[in-house]
């Protein structure tokens, strides 16, 4: 028995390929911009990537995190980051690897002093210490980690299909992840190991509907030999469309739940899965398609070139 409401079906068609050169220099102006920012605000790293103490603290009062920074200071940890963690009375403090005050013996337990003088009874609750040194190796890995996994999805795409449909899908999710990390970056969320987990996912996710999309291309190109590849493309697209929205929907809903009721452990990876799987639904339908479309023609029109040239070279 059929559901009787189908609403994904017997959607509009759309010329997706028509507007294929102003998606294509949107996301390189997007892309760019994207590049300044991570210039200018950098990334916020946590310990993990950074080094440092992180100390998680409960405090009775519930203060703001202004009077927490004030007894800090008091304490003679001015360079302490403070973010509320939790409830209200939950903090996250963090000591960067350069704090002199990291140095000093428990250091922790004099954050919980300091706290405690101005603020009522404090207890803590967690404890990590990340020297610069590993934090420094972890940003090394992590960053080869995406590298290999990009690598192997080209290799993966080339020989399922050919090298400009490698091609397109690399520089798609390239987008993707570049411009997730801007976005964290404009937000200033920590960089921690469960943030790079994410991003790793969003970079297999990422592939799944693009992945779909060029099958059907190839398929309807053995099935329509004679017609432009702008239509082809356009027709895969359309054909595929109910089911990005049905895939993304379901993924979509997952995320929120977790993103506002999987607490705060699991808080920045659902957020950046629900970053990272919006873009990369708008990368497989605007970017990947446009640009394999492009590639193609240029491929062609190289061949034309070629075939001209030894048309004009006399036979020997």
């Amino acid at each position: 028995m059929r559901f009787p409401i189908r609403p994904f079906e017997n959607l509009p068609q759309f010329n997706f390929m028509g507007w294929r050169r102003f998606w294509v220099w949107f996301s390189i102006l997007l892309s760019v911009a994207t590049l300044g920012l991570l210039v200018a605000r950098g990334l916020n790293y946590g310990i993990d990537f950074a080094g440092g103490k992180l100390v998680q603290v409960q405090i009775v009062s519930s203060p703001s995190i202004g009077a927490v920074r004030e007894a800090l200071e008091a304490g003679s940890f001015p360079a302490a980051t403070i973010q509320n963690y939790g409830g209200p009375n939950e903090f996250l403090i963090r000591l960067g690897a350069n704090d002199p005050q990291l140095q000093t013996p428990l250091a922790e337990q004099r954050v919980q002093a300091a706290l405690q003088a101005k603020l009522g009874a404090t207890e803590l609750r967690r404890v990590e210490f990340v020297g610069p040194q590993v934090g420094g190796e972890l940003r090394v890995q992590g960053a080869l980690a995406m590298l290999f996994a990009t690598i192997g999805i080209l290799i993966y795409v080339w020989f399922r299909f050919e090298l400009r449909y490698g091609l397109g899908a690399i520089l798609a999710l390239s987008h993707d992840v570049l411009l997730t990390v801007g976005i964290l970056s404009l937000l200033q969320t920590e960089i921690t190991l469960t943030v790079l987990a994410a991003i790793l996912t969003l970079i297999g996710y990422s592939l799944n509907d693009t992945i779909v999309i060029f099958d059907r291309i190839r398929e309807n190109r053995q099935r329509f030999p004679n017609q432009a590849l702008a239509s082809v493309l356009n027709l895969s697209v359309n054909q595929t469309m109910s089911r990005t929205i049905m895939t993304v929907s379901t993924t979509l809903l997952v995320l929120c739940m977790l993103y506002f009721f999987g607490g705060e452990v699991i808080h920045d990876f659902s957020f950046v899965l629900i970053i990272g799987i919006v873009l990369g639904t708008y990368s497989s339908v605007f970017v990947a398609s446009p640009v394999l479309l492009l590639l193609e023609e240029w491929y062609q029109k190289m061949a034309r070139d070629r075939a001209a040239r030894d048309a004009a070279t006399p036979a020997p």
